[in-house]
């Protein structure tokens, strides 16, 4: 198992649904927590774990104030369509996944921010419910490739 931690959260999440599946996913997987960027939902009634009792949810009111937030020495991971394939990669020792909004995706002016991009390979077309997308790539993390990459150079 990959030694470090993990947050994972999605930009503009629309539908509350989709909070409630992650949590569950990143509660299972060992995620330090999990967040949401500029929220658009009311609440959350997917969370049948009830990882909020484990694992704590944020809100930052946008990206600026997400990266004012980082732990020290955080990585930031967009997933996106177009990023480097998720097979293959190695995943940072303290990472915070960024997930976008279920019908746009992450903004260009999200993904600058981001110190690398990932995606998801498939079979058919590479878009997959968020929440989906976000498991995944927690469980490479976990159980596929490990965490052995250098971290970037902090200001």
């Amino acid at each position: 198992m990959a030694h470090g931690y993990f947050e994972i959260g999605i930009y503009h999440c629309k539908r509350s649904v989709n909070i409630g599946t992650l949590w569950r996913s990143a509660y299972q997987l060992g995620a330090a927590g999990i967040f949401v960027i500029g929220h658009r939902f009311k609440n959350q009634c997917s969370d049948t774990a009830q990882a909020y009792r484990h694992i704590p949810l944020r809100e930052y009111h946008d990206m600026a104030h997400l990266k004012s937030c980082l732990p020290y020495g955080a990585s930031v991971v967009g997933i996106e369509m177009g990023g480097r394939p998720l097979t293959g990669y190695t995943h940072p020792m303290r990472a915070v996944y960024v997930l976008g909004a279920e019908d746009s995706g992450l903004p260009a002016r999200v993904m600058e921010q981001c110190h690398s991009i990932v995606s998801l390979e498939s079979v058919v077309m590479a878009s997959y419910n968020v929440a989906v997308a976000g498991t995944l790539v927690m469980y490479h993390r976990v159980f596929g490739s490990g965490c052995h990459h250098a971290q970037p150079s902090l200001p």
